[in-house]
């Protein structure tokens, strides 16, 4: 058997960075003649060729990672990786690695602990320090190997840096690197390269900033241009001095402002450009770099912060008609880097950041770039505004609720950024999508905040829906004034789609505020238009909408549902959607069923009233035939009250009476139609039953009322069939005005009604057409009365198994009376 412990895939990193694999095999550590030394050995699982053969040398940094990982370097540019099957395999190679090294198996980095032992490192620490070859162009070779030497070991790395520090090496090499140049000395230049690149590595702060003075980082850019390993030089310092130019769009008084802000650019540049991509070994060692770059940018923004004079200046211009279009596009384009900038502060000094900004009026000014016309300025404009919403959406809702007071709703900031995502010109929307997503952020009731005084919520909320809502719905509702789409172009449907998702978002989390927009402006029936455009993705979202407005099972919606008969446009898809199998077939069969499983009762008897004749073909699924189930029960229990009052009586003296039993016996009452009222049907409401509990507490009032329930039920098994027969086929209502489409009045022709999808001829499917036989019903679900011509419909009795246990059959009920 092949022990899967030692079974290791073998990875290198190629130029672009990139892991390649490189086989599978196992790996063992031997002592290797060639080598003179201890090696990693690993030979492919295929053919017992030798895929990777690594001495294991004393001062190499290994790395362990996420504990079946072994990281190394073999070269400057030669990184590999030993991928373990199992972590015990990896911990064994792990510690050959470290025995050979002398290391403690516990580190994760060989190269964090000392190579040196404790004589030499108390000989290197009580020793004065590192001692550096003369800075002459001769030992620039000696130099180079003495950096290279020093970086492995942290000890020599700290007495290089203090040995450069205190000698001043860095301005002797620089003038070294000139003298190279002109004599064109390219030996001595890719040395110089070597040498640079090393200090880089050292990750010191003090030498950081004599590199990076302003007499010496183009010095320094320069010898950074000639890597060994190019051809021919780079050219980045034609670049920075030629091609990169500063624009002052507010005259900077401070010069020491000013130099920071090149300062930055050329470092940034540095770090993106001029230096090679760091090893995995390397990332670490420029951390203080990246730190540099960030603290100096904190300090760029603290300074510009402060200048008040800026800043004012700043939002006069930007404001003020008479700026010409260019100088307002720099203007914007300054301000968003600066807020750009503010990304990298600590929360605190990002507070005070956003506080600068809004008392200098940020807001009112991007109020008046947004009703420009240049798209570019627009564009920024939107950038900055993100970054406020994102930082402090109450911010941004505060000042809209006060400036509604002063101006018309055209005008309004929210309005505004609507308008644009309306008008988008992108023809995949991506401004539209970047400004729907801070419209979500606006009115999502999670980041609102409540104080003592006044709720943040209901202020914003009757604001945006008395002045911004119908600026958002108008395209919806211009384009759905017929029975399809007046316009069903991509870009259309897209606008469309983030419209509706967005009133998605709010019936989710928006109360009566969404409801009452809904009911009196008709939403509904005007989004389930979009059912038939010829876009999939916007009848989806559609279809999303209706299933959120129904997950919330609220009354209200179910009787506007009910009232204007809007699971017609639903039913008119399925059925247009044929035999297809695909997400709107499944997305309106989910529909139905999640009414089935949640017991929708007001849904199910109007479904079943009103399109059933459409949908008892549709056999591939048992969601509909559950539905007409589910109906059948209601009506027994509608047709027999104190049948059900006694099953609930029997049920809560037999069972603990817990408050979901409380629960349904409400719904039914809640649920009854003022239709069923007027039919002159006995409903018991919730108090009457609970009289009923007590006054039937002793035994000869019970023994009366099963001996009562045992003769009713005999008489309605015998009746039960002939007084459903008149309501399992309700009149249908419904016609459609296109003469083309299939009348649901009618049963539909098998070509038009969906088949099983995929298959809808399957053998067995066409052959149930008759409706099941009439159930006498309890609460919990069928009394086991009933037999169907079907094996299918076990199924439903399986679903119903667990609320039988409940309702005990009939017939030991009747064995309780004799």
């Amino acid at each position: 058997m092949t022990d899967t412990r030692r079974r290791v895939k073998v990875y290198t990193l190629n130029e672009d960075r990139q892991w390649d694999d490189r086989g599978t095999g196992h790996v063992s550590s031997a002592y290797v003649e060639r080598l003179k030394g201890m090696s990693l050995l690993v030979r492919a699982e295929s053919d017992g060729s030798l895929l990777l053969e690594s001495k294991i040398n004393p001062n190499t940094a290994y790395q362990k990672q996420q504990d079946t990982l072994i990281v190394w370097s073999e070269a400057e540019n030669y990184d590999l990786a030993l991928s373990f099957q199992e972590k015990a395999g990896c911990d064994e190679i792990w510690e050959k690695i470290c025995q050979v090294q002398g290391k403690d198996p516990s580190v994760d980095i060989t190269q964090e602990l000392i190579d040196e032992s404790e004589e030499e490192r108390f000989d290197d620490m009580s020793s004065p320090g590192l001692e550096l070859p003369p800075c002459e162009l001769s030992r620039l070779e000696e130099v180079a190997e003495l950096v290279a030497s020093s970086l492995p070991s942290p000890l020599r790395r700290e007495k290089l840096a203090l040995a450069l520090e205190n000698e001043g090496y860095i301005r002797k090499l620089l003038e070294l690197f000139r003298v190279c140049e002109d004599l064109e000395n390219r030996e001595g230049l890719h040395h110089l390269y070597d040498i640079i690149k090393g200090i880089f590595l050292l990750n010191r702060t003090a030498l950081f900033e004599v590199m990076f003075s302003e007499e010496c980082i183009m010095d320094m850019i320069g010898c950074l241009e000639f890597d060994p390993s190019l051809p021919q030089p780079r050219r980045h310092r034609e670049f920075l001095t030629t091609t990169a130019r500063f624009k002052e769009v507010i005259p900077i008084s401070d010069p020491e402002l000013r130099q920071k802000i090149h300062q930055t650019y050329r470092v940034q540049y540095i770090q993106d450009m001029v230096l090679p991509t760091p090893s995995v070994f390397e990332e670490n060692m420029l951390s203080t770099l990246h730190s540099f770059i960030f603290f100096n940018k904190v300090e760029i923004v603290g300074m510009l912060q402060d200048d008040e004079k800026f800043l004012t200046e700043l939002f006069a211009q930007l404001t003020d008609e008479a700026t010409d279009d260019d100088k307002r596009h720099e203007l914007v384009n300054f301000l968003k880097e600066f807020c750009a900038f503010s990304q990298t502060l600590q929360p605190q000094n990002r507070d005070a950041f956003f506080k600068t900004l809004s008392n200098m009026g940020i807001l009112p000014a991007l109020e008046v770039i947004l009703g420009m016309d240049d798209v570019q300025v627009r564009g920024a404009a939107t950038d900055i505004f993100s970054y406020l919403v994102e930082y402090n959406p109450s911010m941004v809702r505060e000042f809209v609720m006060q400036e509604s007071q002063q101006n018309d709703d055209d005008i309004l900031l929210i309005n505004l950024i609507i308008e644009h995502m309306i008008c988008d010109t992108d023809p995949e929307l991506g401004g539209a999508v970047q400004l729907m997503g801070l419209l979500r952020t606006l009115v999502d009731p999670e980041n609102m905040l409540a104080t003592a005084n006044k709720t943040e919520k209901t202020e914003f909320l009757s604001f945006f829906y008395k002045h911004c809502m119908h600026v958002l719905s108008a395209p919806l509702l211009a384009n759905t004034t017929e029975e399809k789409p007046s316009k069903d172009d991509f870009q259309t449907c897209q606008l469309l789609a983030l419209i509706v998702e967005l009133l998605t978002f709010c019936v989710e989390h928006h109360t009566y505020h969404i409801k009452n927009y809904i009911i009196n402006k008709d939403i509904l029936r005007r989004v389930l238009v979009l059912t038939e455009s010829q876009h999939a993705f916007l009848a989806l979202c559609a279809l999303r909408f209706m299933r959120k407005i129904i997950g919330l099972k609220d009354e209200f919606y179910n009787r506007y549902i009910m009232r204007n008969f809007l699971f017609e446009p639903v039913v008119k898809a399925f059925l247009n959607n044929g035999s297809r199998y695909n997400l709107i077939n499944s997305a309106i069969i989910e529909m139905f069923e999640y009414v089935r499983v949640e017991d929708v009762k007001s849904l199910t008897a109007h479904i079943i009233e009103n399109y059933w004749k459409a949908l008892e073909d549709v056999d591939y699924v048992q969601t509909f035939k559950g539905l007409k189930l589910r109906y059948e029960q209601q009506r027994e229990r509608q047709d027999n009250p104190k049948l059900d009052s006694m099953r609930s009586i029997l049920r809560n003296h037999r069972f603990r009476r817990d408050a979901r039993t409380l629960e349904d016996e409400e719904e039914m009452w809640f649920n009854t139609d003022e239709e069923d009222l007027e039919d002159g049907e006995a409903v018991v409401p919730p108090s009457d039953k609970m009289k009923s509990d007590e006054d039937l507490m002793d035994p000869i009032s019970k023994f009366m009322e099963r001996k009562k329930l045992k003769d009713s039920e005999e008489k309605e098994v015998l009746t039960g069939k002939a007084s459903l027969s008149g309501r399992q086929s309700p009149s249908f209502k419904l016609s459609f005005s296109s003469s083309p489409k299939p009348s649901l009045s009618s049963p539909p022709t098998a070509s038009l009604h969906p088949g099983s999808p995929g298959s809808p001829s399957s053998p067995g499917t066409g052959a149930r057409s008759s409706p099941p036989t009439a159930a006498v019903t309890t609460k919990g679900g069928l009394v086991g009365l009933v037999d169907y011509p079907d094996d299918d419909e076990e199924d439903e009795d399986e679903e119903d198994a667990d609320s039988k246990e409940e309702s005990p059959p009939l017939s030991k009920k009747s064995k309780l009376s004799s």
